[in-house]
Parts: structure tokens; sequence; C-alpha cells
């Protein structure tokens, strides 16, 4: 059985959810915007440090900074594009497109920042640096240290008022959230301040021993720190790309709100599907009583979606067909040779 009229209870309840995500959605976005702005600040000072040190690993601080501006620019585009509302030709909405627009995010950081950074480390180990002033160096670490640091608690504060928000661990909402804007700009900021001390350790010990392999090897490294946040994120971004379930804590929650009904004897099969950041669509086949009329498998639907709307912010659309089967029949039906 499809999704019932909604009646005004559930617009209510719907129109709350959205209320939600859209504040979520405006917190997101000024993350993203406060990120992309230090970024650019940040870039164009370390090159300019970089240049005057001839220090590799802050000409690889610097394609950093681009490549982290660049992926702001993504992250921007990916909430206004997935934000868009529904058509004829999109009927659940452009959310996904979220996704797609911070994969190229992550592709931005692993060619551009992880790539200039090897290049750079590689050839100054091989062929080593000429030697300049790192007063200006340490200068622009500094500030940008400060500048990042504003940039990460900014995002630090909004995991974990979502945490908060969830009842979850700011560190378990990380890993299971939908929102990967938010979760980019928390990984990179954590990335970007990382970097900094890797550049600042491998021009002091350049300095002390006169040996620029120290630089090369900073540089190196952090290659190595844009790589893991790049390849993290990407995994992250390509599975909610795909189709990806909600938590099983979360799944079992819905199943007992559905499960409570008392026309409902048993759900054999969930399916959720998230569609978007903070958006998500429940499907499930339901095992309704025997003595069950039409009339009330009818009211036992739209209170079931009624319930799940107002208890859980996010569910969008909600499928219930009235079968007692586990799922299975078709998938067989259909196995690829």
């Amino acid at each position: 059985m499809s999704e019932p009229v909604p009646t005004r209870e559930h617009a209510l309840a719907s129109t709350a959810s959205e209320a939600g995500t859209e504040e979520a959605g405006g917190e997101s976005t000024g993350t993203v915007v406060v990120a992309g702005l230090a970024n650019l600040g940040i870039a164009i000072a370390k090159l300019v440090g970089g240049l005057i040190s001839h220090s590799s690993a802050m000409l690889s601080e610097a394609a950093h900074s681009v490549a982290d501006t660049i992926t702001e620019v993504l992250l921007f585009i990916a909430l206004k594009r997935g934000d868009k509302a529904p058509d004829a030709r999109h009927p659940v909405g452009y959310g996904r497109e979220t996704y797609f627009w911070a994969l190229l995010a992550c592709l931005a950081t692993f060619t551009l920042g992880a790539g200039f950074s090897f290049y750079q480390g590689v050839e100054t180990i091989l062929e080593g640096e000429e030697q300049g002033s790192p007063t200006v160096a340490y200068v622009v670490l500094a500030v940008s240290f400060v500048l990042e640091g504003a940039s990460w608690l900014k995002a630090v504060r909004q995991v974990r008022s979502s945490a908060r928000r969830w009842g979850t661990t700011p560190r378990r909402y990380l890993a299971e959230t939908t929102d990967t804007t938010v979760k980019a700009v928390t990984f990179e900021d954590s990335a970007a301040l990382v970097g900094l001390v890797l550049a600042a350790l491998g021009l002091f010990l350049e300095q002390v021993t006169g040996d620029p392999v120290w630089d090369g090897v900073a540089a190196i490294l952090i290659g190595v720190l844009l790589l893991v946040v790049a390849g993290s994120l990407a995994r992250a971004n390509v599975s909610l790309l795909i189709g990806q379930s909600v938590p099983a804590s979360i799944q079992d929650r819905l199943r007992a709100e559905l499960l409570d009904l008392p026309q409902v004897d048993d759900v054999p099969f969930l399916l959720t599907s998230v569609i978007g950041p903070g958006q998500l669509i429940v499907s499930a086949k339901v095992d309704f009583a025997d003595t069950a009329t039409v009339a009330d498998i009818e009211r036992a639907s739209d209170e079931a979606e009624r319930r799940l709307v107002a208890s859980h912010a996010g569910v969008r659309f909600v499928f219930l067909d009235p079968t007692p089967g586990d799922g299975r029949a078709r998938a067989e039906a259909h196995r690829p040779e």
C-alpha cells in the first residue's frame, strides 16, 4: 500500500520535520562559507610564505588550502543543488546530488592537495632546496593555525549540537551522519591543523640540521594525511550516492513503531534508503491481523505514517505493502544468471 493522503495532523508533523532539516541545512551552509573564506585567505598567505622561505612543506600547505577552498565551493554547490524541491522528473527530490558534488570535492583534495604535496616532497628529498628566511613562514603558520582553528571550532560546535539533538556522541554522529558537508569541513579542518604542525616541524628541523630532507618528509606526510581524509570522505559519499540504509538501531526503532500498532502482527521486511542529507524513505512489508478489515488497514497505514514522520525527523516517504512476504521472492525471481 502506498502512502495515504496526509491529514492536517500529518502535514503539521511533516512541516516540523522539514523545518528541522532546513535549520540544519542553514547551519551547514554557514559552516562551509566560513571555512571557504578562511581557506582562501590562508592559501594566499601560505603561498607567499612558501615562496619567501623556499619551503616545500609550506608550498604543500598552500596547495592544501587551495584544494580546501575549491572543496568548500563544491560543498556550497552541493548544499544548494541538493536543496531543490522535487519535481515530476525527480519525485523524491535532489538530495543525492549533494553527494555527487561532495565526491568531486574529495577528488579535488586528492589530486590538488595530495598530488602536489607528494611531488614537492619527493623533489625536495631528491634535489634539495635553497633555504630562505623561515621567519615569514613561522608567522604565516601561526596566523593560519588561528584561522583554521576558528573554522574548526565552528564545525565542532555544529557536530556537538547535532549530536545532542540526536542523542548520540559527536564521534558516532560523524561516523553515521548523512550530512557529508559538515563531515567534510570537520575532517578537512582537522587535517589542516595537523598539516600546519607538520609543516612547522619540517621547517624547524631543516633550520636546525641544515638538511632539506626534513622539509621534504613533512611535505610527503601532509600528502599522506590528505590521502587518508579524501579516501575516508569519498567512501562515505559513494555509499550514500549509491543508496545507503540507516543504521540498524534506527531501523529497529522504525520497526518497533510499526509493531506498536494494534492491527499489525509482524513486520517481516523493512527497507530504508537515504535520499539526501537528513532525508529518508521507509518501505515495509506488513503482516496485518487476519481479522483486520480494509478500513482497519487504511487507518493503520495512515497512523503508521503519522507516527514515523512525527517521531523521526527526516522521514519523507512511507510505503507499506500489506503482505506477509519476507521480500526474497522478487529478488530470487530476478536473480542474474
